[in-house]
């Protein structure tokens, strides 16, 4: 009912308006002239909550040098076959906050033959989300919605809904295409990002994603919870220049031969990941091998336990949020030999999906009592908008995304609150990893 509402809104305002010819100054010679459909591309980010559709960029026949936002209104729909979404997170108004000329790809200009448009997104607008986490074939899962928009202009009746692509500013900067083959005719997708312009040699990021963005498209896996966000300026100054890899389960990480693992069991894909690993390190001299970091969230916090219980020698740092693998699967033996690897967890005590008194926090103490000298654990009460736009503190997300803090480089405490330091002076999480090496 409300998409057809919003249908006939629009064909209203269509009526209203003479295509080609500004409302207020009516153009007999433009009275029944039928302009063809605009184009648009529509723009993706990654948020702390995930990606949102944040703006879209119009094409236009003619320079223009100004651009008044309130003259557009944004009509969108959200559709994925095999998958019921709610009315209002299928349909409806998106809100403009801002307008400027610019290029084809949204970079301001002093006059051109585009308009970028910035829609309001927040951690409570599902209309502005691309992804759609549902079960299909019996797993859950983040899935691309088939995503459409109806853009008008109320001062000339200008429509545009012809979709030329969308642009993913961080994700598009990296390379997509590439497989990993293993065991039996089977492959593992995995995205990449290499740095410019390198004159040494550079560490190796690796991002194991969660439990949601399996599959075999990495976008997910860069998407999903802002990982693209390591190929970032802001990130990638503070390694010199970083490469980094994110490889992608078919399924998920914490899959074993018979349902799920919390490391009871062997999982399916921990051989696998760790020969992609090895594969691109050899195919990328530039790559640093005693520089080389991994970490994950939940499921992919799981697997970057897994690979430094299976190699601890082989990395020289991990930064893993909202751990999956269980304490009691980690035997003391295994605390032995994995204590001298630096490593810096995060967690949320709220975190109702891997509960810390489970996971890391038994686990930190055992690590700690072996005697681990670098490893750290910064421990939040809950997951809060570290914006400021959505409450601050007072607006809680779930307490399971404790790697917002990762993702966004602000875990800088150890469990007893006291700041993280490296050469005498406080780090973050990122500023911390930078630093490991291996002797």
């Amino acid at each position: 009912m409300k998409k057809f509402y919003l249908l006939l809104c629009l064909a209203s305002l269509l009526g209203h308006f003479s295509i080609g010819a500004k409302a207020s100054e009516p153009n007999e010679n433009h009275t029944n002239t039928q302009v063809a459909p605009g184009d648009y591309r529509w723009v993706v980010e990654g948020f702390d909550w995930g990606p949102a559709v944040n703006k879209v960029i119009l094409s236009l026949e003619e320079s223009v040098k100004d651009v008044t936002a309130s003259e557009f209104q944004v009509f969108a729909t959200r559709s994925l076959e095999g998958a019921e979404i709610q009315a209002e997170s299928a349909s409806g108004t998106r809100s403009v906050v801002y307008a400027y000329v610019s290029d084809e790809n949204g970079n301001r200009l002093a006059e051109g033959r585009h308009i970028t448009l910035v829609l309001s997104v927040s951690p409570a607008m599902p209309l502005g989300s691309p992804f759609q986490y549902t079960r299909i074939n019996n797993r859950g899962a983040n899935y691309w919605v088939d995503y459409k928009m109806t853009i008008l202009h109320h001062n000339t009746g200008k429509v545009w809904n012809n979709s030329k692509g969308k642009i993913m500013p961080l994700v598009d900067q990296y390379d997509l295409s590439k497989t990993f083959q293993y065991g039996n005719g089977l492959s593992m997708s995995y995205a990449s990002f290499a740095p410019k312009d390198i004159k040494s040699k550079v560490p190796l990021i690796i991002w194991l994603h969660g439990g949601g963005e399996g599959g075999n498209d990495p976008t997910t896996a860069l998407l999903g919870n802002k990982a693209a966000n390591y190929a970032s300026p802001e990130i990638q100054v503070l390694f010199g220049g970083a490469y980094v890899l994110a490889p992608q389960a078919p399924t998920f990480w914490m899959q074993a031969a018979d349902g799920m693992t919390r490391g009871k069991d062997n999982d399916i894909y921990n051989e696998a990941v760790f020969a992609l690993i090895q594969d691109y390190v050899a195919k990328n001299p530039n790559i640093d091998t005693k520089r080389i970091y991994v970490g994950g969230c939940s499921n992919g916090g799981y697997m970057s336990l897994k690979l430094i219980l299976e190699h601890p020698d082989y990395f020289a740092g991990a930064y893993i949020s909202a751990l999956a693998y269980s304490n009691e699967f980690v035997s003391d033996a295994q605390v032995q030999k994995i204590k001298n690897v630096p490593m810096w967890f995060i967690h949320a005590k709220d975190d109702g999906t891997t509960k810390p008194d489970d996971t890391i926090v038994p686990l930190y103490q055992r690590l700690k009592q072996a005697g681990a000298k670098n490893v750290i654990l910064s421990y939040y009460d809950n997951v809060t908008d570290i914006t400021g736009f959505y409450g601050g503190e007072n607006y809680r997300y779930n307490g399971h995304w404790s790697w917002i803090y990762s993702h966004a480089n602000t875990a800088r405490t150890d469990l007893d609150g006291s700041p993280v330091m490296v050469n005498g002076r406080p780090v973050t999480i990122m500023e911390w990893l930078a630093a490991q090496k291996k002797k």
